[in-house]
């Protein structure tokens, strides 16, 4: 793997801006945390941290593991969640606060591609790192929101850190996303797979009943 760029935050827009797709990068500075409580309060209940997200505006999809040491704040592990699940408030979460950087797992759709292109910011996603080893690139916890009562996961954690990553460029601020282009390749490659693999043309896979499908989750 090429050596990753290094990235000051508050990010830039002309910084991101020159981003690439499937670039590699670390950051260092100030990033705040949140989940799904963070996306809920803040859009349906403009509930949010009183973080100044002008100089914040990095904001990390993690639910970290703390433990308290004395009068301080040790992170056990912070490894990204999934970000597609937030899909649903992410864009509106992005322009809200003016957001230049998300970082998380997996992708996002296209409402917050769309958004990221509008604010001029970038998705990055985790590389083969685990949460242990980007815990050890915190550098101190300024503060953190909401603890009591939301609980040490979904909390908003307010973190100073430093070669942070690394991670890859998945959207860029242009409208681009590294999946999705990827995705758009495997269709145009699946004929030639399908018939590498013998399926005849045309061949269609077994719909699932959904009606049934979604009734068996009502009762799990």
């Amino acid at each position: 793997m090429k050596s990753a760029k290094h990235l000051q935050l508050p990010l830039t827009r002309e910084a991101a801006q020159m981003l690439k797709l499937g670039e590699t990068v670390t950051v260092s500075g100030t990033i705040f945390t949140g989940r799904s409580r963070f996306h809920i309060r803040a859009i349906e209940e403009n509930i949010f941290p009183p973080v100044d997200f002008a100089k914040v505006n990095c904001f990390f999809h993690v639910g970290p593991v703390m433990r308290r040491v004395g009068d301080e704040w040790e992170i056990v592990s912070i490894e990204p969640t999934s970000s597609i699940r937030f899909e649903r408030y992410g864009a509106d979460v992005v322009r809200k606060f003016n957001l230049r950087t998300l970082i998380g797992k997996t992708t996002m759709g296209p409402r917050t591609v769309e958004a990221l292109k509008e604010v001029g910011g970038v998705y990055l996603t985790k590389i083969g790192v685990c949460g242990n080893q980007l815990g050890d690139q915190v550098t101190k916890v300024h503060n953190v929101y909401f603890l009591d009562e939301l609980g040490k996961t979904e909390a908003t954690w307010v973190l100073e850190v430093k070669n942070f990553g690394p991670f890859f460029v998945a959207i860029d601020a242009h409208g681009g996303s590294y999946f999705e282009n990827l995705n758009v390749d495997i269709e145009k490659r699946m004929p030639e797979i399908n018939a590498g693999l013998g399926i005849p043309s045309g061949y269609s896979f077994t719909e699932v009943n959904s009606s049934k499908g979604d009734k068996g989750e009502e009762n799990d």
